[in-house]
């Protein structure tokens, strides 16, 4: 794996239980600085690097024959000039991206099975599509004018030091932000565009709340049929590991999927109006990020698909 203090050479060389106490006694592994030649030997690497970093590596390791789990966001958009404006930078690894698999697995099972290259969705995407894709791709919604309200906790911003995620800032507080435009919000539309055919109009605001990890996704859709929602939702997701498809009435919780590899859904139609509620909970560190490349790496490896990710929700 490599990893974003690693690949900047402040880690390599430290034991991992220094920086992670919790893994003393059960790692006794230190940080190496990644390289080419050394990750050629590999059948797979994880990137958990900064955007940016993957695509200057990807295409020396593609051709020693190993493949690519990318956490990071170097693959998930298609168009090399919408990852520009959104990034900042252009893209280096063009040649990649048509080849790259978008790793939601209840939508691209079979094409991560035989991806060389398999880009991990984001924490917020991932809850959103999850909690939406029943409706978009059965065409009951109005999908001009969706909205994802969307909550996540600091973790989500990484480890790095930064003022505005310190305790005394984030503490007693609850805030809105990029609500302008966020990275997650082309990414969003990217995904639910190819279960319609087109690309949506899709309202985006994430949230920051004092909470360590966990997404709540609170998703608006207009209905345009009358249909049993809960049926639907319960057929699309009958057979999918790690998608708790919760009974009529329920309010998902981030506490419930702490630690584990669920998302956690409820589907509501107030006063039995014309909008659908979708409630969606996710923990950002697992399901919207690791957990989740551990998913598509069993589906890349002949593993079963739960192999590592059995583990309950921790509560309290």
């Amino acid at each position: 794996v490599c990893d974003e203090g690693v690949c900047r050479g402040v880690e390599a060389g430290a034991p991992v239980a220094d920086l992670f106490p919790n893994l003393r006694g059960a790692v006794d592994l230190a940080f190496t600085a990644p390289d080419a030649e050394t990750l050629g030997g590999c059948d797979l690497v994880f990137f958990a690097t900064p955007n940016g970093t993957a695509m200057k590596m990807v295409p020396r390791l593609l051709q020693s024959g190993v493949r690519v789990v990318d956490l990071a966001a170097d693959f998930r958009l298609r168009d090399p000039a919408v990852w520009e404006q959104w990034y900042g930078v252009p893209h280096s690894c063009t040649e990649v991206l048509g080849e790259a698999v978008y790793g939601l697995p209840e939508l691209n099972r079979d094409q991560i099975r035989a991806a060389r290259i398999v880009a991990n969705p984001g924490c917020y995407p991932t809850a959103a599509a999850l909690g939406l894709i029943p409706l978009v791709e059965e065409g009951l919604v109005d999908s001009s004018s969706l909205v994802a309200d969307c909550k996540s906790g600091v973790s989500g911003a990484g480890r790095g030091a930064n003022t505005a995620m310190l305790m005394g800032e984030v503490g007693e507080s609850f805030k809105a932000y990029g609500v302008a435009g966020h990275r997650h919000l082309p990414e969003i539309r990217q995904v639910l565009g190819w279960a319609i055919g087109e690309e949506p109009g899709l309202t985006f605001v994430p949230h920051l709340v004092p909470m360590i990890r966990g997404i709540l996704a609170t998703l608006y859709a207009r209905a345009t049929q009358d249909v049993d929602l809960q049926a639907l939702y319960e057929e699309r997701y009958r057979s999918e590991p790690f998608v708790d498809l919760m009974p009529a009435g329920s309010l998902p919780e981030t506490r419930s999927v702490r630690g584990s590899n669920r998302c956690q859904i409820a589907v509501h139609r107030p006063q039995e109006g014309d909008t659908v509620v979708v409630l969606s909970a996710i923990d950002n560190l697992v399901r919207g990020a690791a957990g989740q490349a551990v998913h598509n790496m069993n589906l890349m490896c002949g593993l079963p698909e739960t192999a590592g990710l059995t583990s309950v929700a921790l509560s309290p």
